[in-house]
């Protein structure tokens, strides 16, 4: 495990939502934490369902995997891998298979983990991946993680932004259909998610001068209006907005060739218009290193890059490092606004001015040893 992974302080009290029980969470939390070292890095509680974990434990072969039950996160003990029970009905589980059952336990684990994240209970929260037919059967309006957290917290503006070692990449419109996609686009919104994109990159991951690309919607970029509008008419003039607030911005590329030309390597965030135009680039070069990150929220929240993966469920093959990678993020991202807050603080400290100039003009004085000077240069 790499030495910086390690938090400097208190260890944050990271929630993980279970997800669909059907699917692959359940068995990412088993092979995740297997490995002590994790439970080092924070103090890990699963909302979800201890029966769940049995059964997986079982399918998988794993004789020994140790967690304690706790009621509630001020419960949760260091190095354990904590879990607290959010459905007490639960007889069985098809793995593989969405279900009712597995939609509930999926809903009642967010819904409480969301609960404890108002209550400041928790440090960050990571969501595994969830069904939303099956999560809609006991929460219709839901949409995704992002809009209920955003929901929860109050949140107008926010950015899904995919981050792994090698790039970042936010979204203008998240889970929006094709055919809807140009007329879910404005100047303001491209402005305003550039904005978020920028704050983020110099907040959460501490890039002083963040450089940023942003892709056009149609093909080539629109070929100068003979292909699409959008380019010159919405997305050029939000570039210019942003480049007059200090962005360092630069656009509209076409995807493909940007991507292609491996041009994503000379910038710090990306901005993509819509969801296959940035994950699909986004996931064939993360591989399974990817993480989801809701940018612009004052609660922390990251998940796995991937999906419930019922083909896969139960054969002890899914890949966990993208949980991996989701803790490693969550608990970053945490202490870098700790030293950004700090920093601030500090910065907003109230100034003596007298004192200031007493200071400067002894500092030129004994450099250069001319009292008439300094006394004309401090007169107010």
């Amino acid at each position: 495990m790499a030495k910086s992974r390690r938090p400097k302080h208190t260890k944050l009290k990271i929630g993980i939502t279970i997800g669909d029980v059907s699917g692959i969470g359940p068995e990412l939390v088993i092979q995740a934490f297997q490995d002590q070292r994790l439970k080092e890095l924070c103090v890990p509680i699963v909302y979800g369902s201890s029966r769940v974990i049995n059964i997986y434990r079982k399918v998988m072969g794993v004789e020994k995997f140790h967690y304690i039950m706790v009621q509630k996160p001020s419960q949760a003990q260091n190095r354990k891998l904590n879990i607290i029970d959010c459905v007490s009905d639960l007889d069985r589980i098809d793995i593989g298979k969405p279900s009712k059952a597995s939609g509930k336990v999926a809903y009642e684990a967010v819904k409480r983990a969301v609960e404890d994240a108002q209550h400041q209970q928790l440090d960050a929260l990571i969501t595994l991946p969830v069904d939303k037919a099956t999560f809609q059967m006991h929460d219709e309006q839901f949409t995704g993680h992002t809009e209920l957290l955003a929901e929860a917290f109050n949140v107008k503006d926010n950015l899904m932004l995919m981050v792994s070692e090698e790039l970042r990449v936010g979204l203008v419109t998240n889970h929006v259909t094709i055919r809807d996609v140009a007329q879910n686009i404005s100047t303001d919104k491209i402005f305003r998610k550039g904005l978020l994109l920028n704050e983020s990159l110099k907040e959460d991951f501490a890039i002083t001068q963040p450089r940023i690309a942003i892709l056009g919607l149609n093909p080539h970029a629109g070929d100068s209006g003979l292909l699409g509008k959008e380019e010159e008419e919405i997305i050029s003039p939000a570039i210019r907005e942003l480049k007059n607030k200090g962005v360092r911005v630069m656009g509209p590329y076409p995807a493909d060739g940007f991507f292609g030309s491996l041009t994503y390597r000379k910038f710090d965030g990306i901005l993509a218009m819509y969801h296959d135009q940035g994950l699909v680039p986004f996931k064939l070069i993360a591989g399974y290193r990817g993480v989801n990150y809701t940018a612009g929220m004052p609660f922390i929240r990251t998940s796995p890059d991937h999906g419930v993966a019922y083909d896969i469920a139960g054969k002890n093959i899914a890949d966990a490092e993208s949980l991996r990678e989701s803790l490693y993020l969550a608990i970053d991202i945490h202490h870098r606004r700790n030293e950004n807050k700090a920093l601030h603080d500090g910065a907003l400290k109230p100034i003596d001015i007298k004192e200031m100039k007493a200071a400067r003009a002894a500092a030129v004085t004994n450099y250069m040893g001319d009292e008439e000077v300094i006394k004309e240069d401090f007169e107010e």
